[in-house]
Formats: C-alpha cells, structure tokens, sequence
C-alpha cells in the first residue's frame, strides 16, 4: 500500500503501475524485501573504479550507440599496415573523446547507455571521471526517464542541459555471500516513482511473492477507484441468491426458472469455499442461508478458518464491490454467449 500511496492522485481516483516497479533478486529472506523511493535496477557501473555512490546526479540517457560512427551502407576495411591501424585507432580514441566531452558539456555527471560500449571507451570514461552504466534495458531505460524527469536521446547531437535526468543520490548496493551489486537511483525528480525490491532464498518463493504482491496491488487500485466493500466468505453470493429467488416469485412469466437458475448458480460459490474448508458443502450452505434469513444478517458466511464465527464483519474478510461486479458480469456473459450456440455439447458426450 505504501506503493500505491506514493502514487495514488485523489483527484484522479486511478494508480498508474508504469511508476510502480518490482524487482527481484534470490538469496536472503523474505523479510529482507524493502520498498525503495526511487528505481532499482540490475545493473553496476561499468568499471569497477568508478564512485560506488555519487550526489546531485544529472545523467544523460542515451539509447544511440556509445560507439564511433560507420557508413550507412554494406563496407569492408582492410588494415593492410601497422600505420593504417595506428590510425584507425586514434580516429576511434578522438570520437570516443568527442562524445565523452558532449555528455560532460551537456553538465551530465552520469551516463546512462543502452547500448554497451568496448574496454577502450570504458578506460577513457574512467580517465574523463565519467561515470557510466551499460546495457540497460528499454523498460528501465524508460522507468529512468519518468522518474528523473529527463528525456531519452537517440542522438549525441540532441544532448542538451535541458534532457538531463536529476536525482539526488545513485549508489551500489552489496548483498549476499556471492556480493551481488544493483544500482538505486534515489530522491528522483518525480518523488511518486517507487520499486518493490523482493528478496527470497530462491526463484520460486520470490516469484510466487511478486504475484502475490501484483494482485494485492490490483486490489488496492480497485479500492482507490470505488472504495465501496462487501464482505466476504460466499455471504454476498448467499444474500444475493435469496434477493434474486425471492424476486423470481413475483415474475408471471417463464423468466422466473432462468433467475431461479441463476440464483443457484451463485450458490455454488460459497458451496465450494465450504467443499474447500473440508465441511459437508449441501448442509453448511443450508444452514448459513437459513441464518442468514432468519436473522436478517447478510453478512453470515462461510467459517472457512473454523473460528466459530460466521459473521464476516467480525472476522474482518471483505472484498472489493468493484471486483465482484465484475467477476459477475463476466461469468454471466460467458454463459450469454454459450446459450447463443445451438447445440452445447460436453466433450466426451456420447453420439
């Protein structure tokens, strides 16, 4: 929720995830996942001798090739002597130093490329006391470039102060026995980008964690959109089922049989979240809806946990009324489309 809270605008009643990224990384526990006001990504300086945390960060983000330039068209170049290739070599090292010096023109302190770049260009990026990071990839490109508020250049020739990225801190982080590194660009221009950073002993329980993570997250979203609730543990299908036979008998017409199916349809949820529970399913659902009538209690549920209370407000199980608007209309166009068929066949059905 702290997520979505640094991203959550009351006047729009919407959360945007392009601003909320979750990063993982195996090894430690569970408990040691952290939330991190800024962006992570998987990446380290590209030379071991650079600034392992710099201040007042203005970075350029570069997607054109940290490389110099070749003609457009299909080429061959023969070296045929060492003074051609001498060369050569000055010709790369003076445009490596041409580049260099746009980006430190340009006021940037750091590079960050999408593109990598060879040994030599890193040496006289760190002789220049340029520091730089390559091979990032385009979705953290982007991410980058929301929350420093800096724009990408495709161009060295577009690099201007203007397209700079701010952040008030970038540093390595070290962690684990085998001293994996990240970088975290910290106290960034636009203060709503945040990054879920989820550790786990090993892949399965940290993806498993960022699923569990994204679907609490779409269930916050849902409630800064509509924040109205119902209560949970099949009480909300049960009431509805009796709202719906109840308003069956007062139909004239054939239509009565259909909303009769249909609150029986919705009885199948609780029933099986009592199947799931290990109760007898027929003889829970009866008593909890006779219940709930009797008593006029429209939160009397499932006792899934066996505490001994079946009012879900006491036991605090809510849902969200949006996603159970939703899940009903989708179950009920699903079937909609089915009748439409004319001949509903199950497989296996005999000829």
């Amino acid at each position: 929720s702290s997520g979505i809270n640094a991203e959550y605008g009351l006047e729009r009643k919407d959360v945007s995830f392009d601003l909320i990224k979750i990063e993982c990384k195996t090894g430690g526990k569970l408990e040691d996942s952290q939330l991190v006001k800024g962006v992570i990504i998987d990446k380290t300086m590209s030379h071991s001798q650079m600034p392992k945390q710099l201040e007042d960060v203005k970075m350029a983000i570069l997607t054109c090739a940290f490389e110099p330039p070749k003609p457009k068209t299909k080429h061959n170049l023969n070296v045929g002597s060492v003074e051609d290739y001498n060369k050569l070599h000055a010709y790369e090292q003076e445009k490596f130093v041409e580049m260099i010096k746009k980006i430190k023109d340009s006021g940037a302190n750091l590079a960050i490329c999408q593109w990598g770049f060879d040994d030599e260009a890193n040496h006289l990026c760190l002789q220049n006391e340029l520091p730089a990071v390559r091979w990032v990839g385009g979705p953290e490109i982007e991410l980058i470039a929301i929350a420093t508020g800096g724009r990408i250049v495709p161009r060295f020739s577009e690099l201007t102060p203007e397209k700079l990225g701010y952040a008030g801190k970038v540093r390595e982080i070290e962690f684990g026995t085998t001293k994996d590194r990240m970088l975290v660009i910290e106290d960034c221009k636009n203060t709503r980008a945040v990054t879920l950073f989820l550790r786990g002993s090993n892949s399965m329980i940290v993806q498993e964690a960022k699923r569990s993570i994204w679907d609490a997250m779409c269930v916050i979203r849902n409630l800064v959109r509509d924040n109205r609730i119902v209560y949970g543990g099949g009480s909300n299908e049960i009431s509805c089922a009796v709202a719906v036979s109840a308003a069956a008998d007062k139909v004239p017409s054939i239509e009565q049989y259909a909303m009769r199916a249909f609150a029986d349809a919705l009885e199948s949820v609780p029933m099986a979240l009592a199947e799931n529970s290990g109760f007898a399913p027929f003889a829970t659902l009866a008593e909890v809806k006779s219940r709930q009538i009797k008593e006029n209690n429209p939160r009397l549920g499932i006792d899934c946990m066996d505490n001994g209370e079946n009012d879900m407000k006491e036991q605090h199980v809510i849902e969200t009324l949006i996603g159970k608007k939703q899940q009903i209309m989708l179950a009920t166009q699903l079937v909609r489309m089915i009748l439409k068929i004319d001949d509903v066949r199950s497989p296996g059905e005999e000829e």
